[in-house]
């Protein structure tokens, strides 16, 4: 018998919805046709609406405008095969990838991107079409925070793995390329809670540049070149000393989570890979503080 959960309506946005947002989302530089694109909205907009009945298209059209649709456009051209849209995932998302890797699994850190990277590419062909982990992501939050979700989710399964803490069907369950929304446990939120607590006593530790160059690049989305220009420092200087203040960051909160909450250090692993992707972490709340 089929759950209403597992149901997926059937959506219908309007012509005009459809239009602005492929405008918006730029997909005609990655070769992506208007149709192709519209039935990737549909598509995204139907998973919002999983187990209920069919929207009315005004309210598929408010969901459809929520989304990230220049992201979704590039995930969806590289799930295609765009040569061009690849090229920009790789010069804009790969470092960046790769970078939260480091921080979510310093032990092993090319492991963990590298195998997740193999999915987002596609090494498995079904129906004569190349699989891609990308296929799962819906627009909801940019590409590059669900990456970061993605890489953490992975190292929790493999963590979990390691320790023996989980049975073989969830294990292989874990390995399934199905929508990778992190499981429920039930200490995430706990985990969440400590971590934006040392955060925000870590980010009010450092030095009043440090906090403002973090605010520019992560609260404000500024370039490098112009953060170098605003503090009158090159952008190789911006770049290290952000590298540095991560690093200083990373070492606080592993600190207080040992020494303040008592976690052992497989605990605070777990603790920082929950917590990497989360949406509900405010970073913005500390960036925002005062630098006066």
């Amino acid at each position: 018998m089929t759950r209403s959960a597992d149901i997926t309506p059937v959506v219908r946005l309007s012509a005009s919805a459809e239009q602005q947002l492929y405008e918006r989302s730029s997909a005609s530089r990655w070769g992506l046709s208007p149709d192709a694109f519209a039935a990737r909205l549909r598509t995204c907009v139907a998973k919002r609406f999983q187990g209920q009945t069919a929207p009315a298209e005004r309210d598929a059209d408010v969901v459809a405008r929520s989304l990230h649709v220049e992201d979704l456009a590039l995930a969806c051209a590289c799930a295609l095969g765009s040569e061009p849209a690849w090229e920009h995932f790789i010069r804009e998302l790969r470092p960046a990838m790769y970078a939260a890797a480091r921080q979510i699994a310093p032990a092993g850190p090319h492991e963990l991107a590298d195998s997740l990277y193999a999915e987002l590419f596609g090494l498995e062909v079904r129906d004569g079409r190349r699989r891609s982990l990308l296929d799962y992501y819906h627009g909801r939050a940019r590409l590059a925070t669900w990456l970061r979700t993605v890489l953490a989710q992975r190292h929790v399964d493999a963590l979990r793995a390691a320790s023996k803490t989980v049975s073989l069907d969830e294990e292989e369950r874990s390995l399934d390329p199905v929508d990778p929304a992190p499981a429920v446990d039930p200490r995430r939120a706990r985990y969440v809670e400590l971590v934006q607590r040392a955060l925000d006593a870590a980010l009010q530790s450092l030095a009043v540049r440090d906090r403002l160059r973090l605010r520019l690049y992560y609260g404000e989305g500024v370039k490098l070149a112009q953060i170098g220009r605003t503090l009158g420092e090159h952008e190789a200087t911006v770049s290290r000393k952000l590298d540095r203040t991560r690093r200083e960051i990373r070492r606080y909160v592993e600190r207080a989570l040992q020494d303040d909450h008592g976690l052992a250090p497989a605990a605070v692993e777990e603790c920082l890979a929950h917590a990497a992707g989360a949406p509900e972490l405010e970073i913005s709340r500390a960036l925002a503080a005062d630098d006066g």
